[in-house]
């Protein structure tokens, strides 16, 4: 092929993969219902051998997509059949920590845990958190807006990127933003943020950082139903208070929880997680608000602490719901839909009565305080059509939440899985222009291809 030829020039060694035995391992991400073999897999050490990768994708007219730890749950990550797979793990250096302008840059490869570890020496911290934030990659945080738990009062990843130094798909490098958010002429940060890969590759992320909080509080709350927690949130955000974070548990996700690592939540229909943070006093005064709010709010049982063993160990319950559920069925998918916070309970029940109608088991993780609903479609992929009839589950609860005002995606972005869905939200004329505007950076739908929009190739301007 005219592509290994050229990568083959690179002088890249054993660090250009091409036999099937070296490319299985990139064949899916976290979505592992899709698969697709690349040509090729570059692991790049620098960002100039990105950029001379893409400079031979472009000559040859093969697709590439980059990837950092393949944790991607839409498919965001998985290969193009036949393109080039560039692996960015090994640029994973933060060049620079400034304590004075609260920013870091970093290279993409970085893992999200590890920036705030870097920072934690300044007193300083990066604020999204994903589930996943152990393993996932700056670089995938970006292409996909991430958020996490705490992105109810600090926002998505899209609210603390500076900059970013970016490799375009025909190879020419370029630098969007910049140190400060003092920026002239249009967002192409914001613009960048979030595109799933489809106008480049990030080669340099320019950071904000926040404060470590002087306090901290952590509230359990149990409820002998899943609208009755529901209630509490609307209750707390009714009051005027803004915790960091508001999350909620069902009997399910709460089973494969203490399955798995224990956090020994007590048992319930659902857990109600509510963090404060902020100064001591700002946190003693919320914590008394928050305490009246919830003695109302029909809980069975709470506790709170401040203790970072204690409230460490309540978030490691949580951000383990995803990969614990693997306790209760040999195979589930995560879905992520949004819906206003008004429309929760309905939203709930509906997801419910789904489940029952489908006979298929769905535990639910969410994010309470905006909404954003990560059911967990159980269900075991050696039954014929077991996951054709998952996936038809998954595809009603996403057209549940754009029912209700909302959307399907909050953080896990379109990629594979949710691309025949985007008419459900935008007009024919909407995805028409987003297709323009994606083929006037990259005329050849090189980048990431049929990743969020549909390929010319395939017959529609979207």
């Amino acid at each position: 092929m005219e592509i290994i030829a050229a990568l083959g020039e690179l002088g890249l060694g054993e660090r250009l993969l091409t036999t099937p035995a070296a490319l299985a391992a990139f064949s899916c991400d976290g979505l592992t219902a899709f698969t697709a073999r690349p040509c090729a897999a570059v692991l790049a050490e620098s960002t100039a051998e990105v950029v001379a990768t893409v400079r031979a994708c472009h000559a040859t007219g093969t697709p590439f997509v980059a990837r950092g730890s393949g944790t991607s749950l839409s498919g965001g990550s998985l290969p193009v059949a036949g393109g080039v797979l560039i692996a960015l793990n090994r640029l994973n250096r933060v060049l620079s920590i400034d304590p004075e302008s609260r920013t870091a840059v970093l290279e993409p490869g970085v893992i999200n845990l590890d920036v705030s570890r870097a920072a934690a020496a300044h007193g300083l911290a990066y604020a999204p958190d994903p589930s996943s934030q152990s393993v996932c990659s700056i670089g995938g945080n970006l292409a996909f807006n991430s958020g996490g738990a705490h992105c109810l009062r600090h926002g998505m990843t899209a609210n603390h990127i500076l900059g970013m130094t970016v490799v375009l798909p025909d190879g020419e490098l370029t630098t969007l933003g910049g140190p400060s958010r003092e920026g002239l002429g249009p967002d192409w940060t914001g613009m960048f943020c979030g595109s799933e890969g489809l106008f480049g590759i990030a080669v340099e992320v320019t950071v904000s950082l926040i404060p470590i909080a002087e306090a901290t509080a952590t509230f359990l709350a149990a409820y002998d139903s899943l609208s009755a927690a529901g209630d509490a949130v609307s209750a707390i955000v009714a009051a005027g208070l803004l915790p960091v974070a508001m999350e909620i548990m069902d009997a399910l996700a709460i089973e494969a929880a203490e399955a798995s690592v224990k956090p020994r939540y007590p048992p319930a229909a659902a857990l109600l997680i509510v963090e404060l943070e902020g100064d001591r006093d700002t946190v003693a005064a919320d914590t008394t608000a928050l305490e009246a709010l919830i003695a109302v709010s029909g809980a069975v049982s709470v506790t709170h602490t401040a203790d970072p063993e204690e409230r460490a160990l309540i978030w490691k319950g949580r951000k383990s719901a995803f990969s614990a559920v693997g306790w209760l069925a040999p195979d589930y998918i995560v879905q992520d839909g949004v819906v206003p916070r008004t429309q929760l309970g309905r939203a709930l029940a509906e997801v419910e009565a789904l489940s029952a109608a489908a006979g298929i088991r769905v535990a639910n993780v969410f994010h309470a305080g905006d909404g954003n609903l990560h059911p967990l479609i159980l269900f075991d992929g050696a039954e014929a059509g077991a996951l054709e009839r998952a996936e038809q589950l998954a595809a009603d609860i996403l057209s549940m939440c754009v029912r209700l005002g909302g959307s399907i995606t909050g953080e896990h972005g379109v990629g594979v899985e949710k691309r025949a869905h985007l008419p459900l939200m935008f007009s024919p004329d909407d995805l028409t222009l987003m297709g323009e505007i994606r083929r006037s950076v990259d005329p050849g739908e090189l980048a990431n291809r049929g990743k969020m929009l549909v390929p010319m190739a395939e017959g529609t301007a979207a």
